[in-house]
């Protein structure tokens, strides 16, 4: 069976809808395994994650067959459905529409 071999890092940024700060270090705590667990769900590897109260970064590494608007589709309407099923928000959570995604040089990956 024909296979291929690819490394795809890719580094994501997506806010909250408003640039809202919602992403206390409380949430944070609790969030970023979930995305993890998103990513691997996608067989995806999350290598990275960091953010501030109104945003998140992520650096993916990513299989061939996903293109970046298919796993942040994902990570985006999953992380969002569990939040206001999961938190007790003061009011319903949504992510900004779109994203900044960049390819990142394996060289730069740390």
């Amino acid at each position: 069976m024909p296979s291929a071999y690819t490394q795809n890092f890719y580094h994501a940024v997506f806010s909250a809808k408003h640039r809202a700060n919602i992403i206390t270090p409380e949430i944070e705590t609790r969030l970023y395994p979930f995305i993890r667990g998103v990513l691997d769900d996608l067989r995806c590897t999350l290598l990275a994650i960091n953010g501030m109260p109104d945003h998140v970064h992520l650096l993916i590494r990513y299989r061939a067959d996903l293109s970046h608007s298919e796993v942040l589709r994902h990570v985006k309407g999953r992380s969002s459905k569990w939040m206001n099923e999961t938190l007790l928000l003061p009011d319903r959570f949504s992510w900004q529409q779109g994203y900044g995604g960049f390819t990142v040089s394996k060289s730069a990956v740390p």
